[in-house]
């Protein structure tokens, strides 16, 4: 017991004396790495399975809607868990941060249990939701049933990844996911090419290398100083789950509804073919895999803003801020410009013989450059807002951009300039978030201030 206070005195001081850009970069690096190689994992899916047909990256764009709700399931719990976590650690209180951590990790794995088996009941129905045609129906399907298969433990490995960020450990976790990554790359080309299990290989791979990461996740829970995941914590309490929706229920907007942004999505371009799903499909792997940087970093930001703010060192967490905001907007810059010039090259290594899919994405592309460059402000904003449980303008803040603000886009542009009004919805939608998070973020951190 001693050794475990010992070395959470030790983080506590690293944490709040540290200096802020050594200690945001030092956080943010595995982070990034992780997100990274998250991003990786439907990258290589859509790069593989491109090369065999339209129907098969299209479909992998139709389950990537689910992907994106278990997700935000996943960090709804891991994010609200974690956000306790660090902030009763930074106020030296350890028991209810190991009560917090096995609450967090036990409810994601049995809701993760629950959805699965949802999945298998009414599977037609949930695809023709996010946006399967008929023509994609069996290639989504073949994808989909080994994505459910592994679902409860996907849910579980993403809240322990967060979990261990939270604590100052964004290495640990990192280790697993990047692990598992590694596989998943290996596996693709073996299990679609050599065993010629197109689509379902690419799945079969991905739930292969997520049970991997999984299990280095729960051995690495039982080292060093982490916090250790025990039935025994499991004691859920009303408290405990009105904490994990107060730190949760922004990361649950802003995943969830880009989850329903993301079917409709598919929707709206299903208007116009499979080709259309295909190229936006692409696209979307291609941003997310840009934007991943930018989480992470924000992920980095997050534990050192919790901690120095449940330890009230204020002037620490907008220094922490402040770094952050300039660090991800010059990125940010540089992206938009490499989009811009060379978008029909990014998209041409997904399927290169494909003209018209490569037209399409390349202009999507060139429109997601006009305003990448606000991306890293509203990230930053939105999770100050949340580690610092500001949680209603964090949660309107998280569900805006590829939420509520894209389906509005959406509907705005595709009836006002059809296939290339969708196109441009997303940029559209950054614009109005960035509206939305600079009032947000300024009235909060003027009220910490106070």
């Amino acid at each position: 017991m001693y050794s475990h206070e010992r070395a959470q005195q030790k983080k506590f001081i690293m944490m709040t004396t540290t200096p802020i850009n050594k200690l945001v970069l030092r956080l943010a690096i595995p982070s990034i790495i992780t997100m990274l190689v998250t991003a990786i994992y439907n990258m290589a899916d859509t790069f593989f399975v491109a090369r065999l047909d339209i129907q098969s990256p299209a479909a992998v764009g139709i389950i990537f809607s689910y992907m994106s709700f278990i997700q935000a399931v996943a960090f709804f719990f891991g994010q609200g868990s974690a956000n306790y976590i660090s902030r009763a650690l930074g106020a030296k209180d350890r028991k209810n941060a190991e009560l917090m951590a096995s609450t967090g990790f036990f409810t994601a794995l049995i809701v993760g249990v629950i959805i699965s088996i949802i999945g298998f009941v009414c599977m037609d129905e949930i695809l023709k939701i996010l946006g399967s045609t008929e023509t994609i129906l069996p290639y989504s399907r073949a994808y989909f049933k080994y994505i459910l298969i592994g679902t409860p433990l996907i849910m579980a490995s993403f809240v322990m990844n967060n979990q261990m960020r939270f604590q100052g450990n964004a290495w640990m976790g990192m280790m697993g996911i990047a692990t598992g990554a590694i596989l998943n790359i290996f596996l693709d080309p073996i299990f679609i090419f050599i065993f010629k299990m197109g689509v379902a290989g690419a799945s079969l791979a991905t739930m292969l290398s997520q049970c991997l990461s999984f299990s280095i996740l729960i051995y690495m829970t039982r080292r060093g100083d982490e916090i250790p995941l025990s039935i025994k914590n499991f004691k859920p309490t009303f408290a405990q789950y009105k904490e994990i929706t107060a730190g949760g229920l922004p990361s649950l907007g802003r995943q969830g509804l880009a989850s329903v942004a993301v079917a409709y999505l598919n929707h709206s371009a299903g208007l116009y073919g499979d080709l259309a799903i295909a190229a936006m499909s692409v696209v979307n792997r291609v941003v997310i895999f840009s934007s991943s940087i930018v989480i992470g970093f924000g992920q980095g930001f997050q534990p050192v803003c919790g901690f120095n703010y449940g330890a009230k060192i204020f002037e620490r967490v907008k220094q922490a801020f402040n770094f952050s905001v300039i660090f991800t907007t010059v990125y940010c810059v540089i992206l938009s410009v490499i989009g811009y010039f060379f978008g029909a090259n990014v998209i041409a290594l997904f399927r290169p013989d494909d003209a018209e899919l490569i037209e399409l994405g390349a202009m999507a592309l060139k429109f997601q450059s006009y305003a990448f460059i606000f991306v890293g402000y509203i990230t930053m904003s939105n999770m100050y807002l949340q580690s610092t449980r500001k949680t209603i303008r964090a949660s309107i803040l998280a569900a805006s951009r590829q939420g509520f603000m894209l389906a509005l886009a959406l509907y705005v542009c595709k009836n006002l300039f059809g296939l290339t009004g969708i196109a441009m919805a997303q940029p559209v939608a950054d614009f109005l978030s960035f509206m939305i998070a600079v009032p947000f973020s300024v009235s909060a951190i003027s009220e910490m201030k106070n």
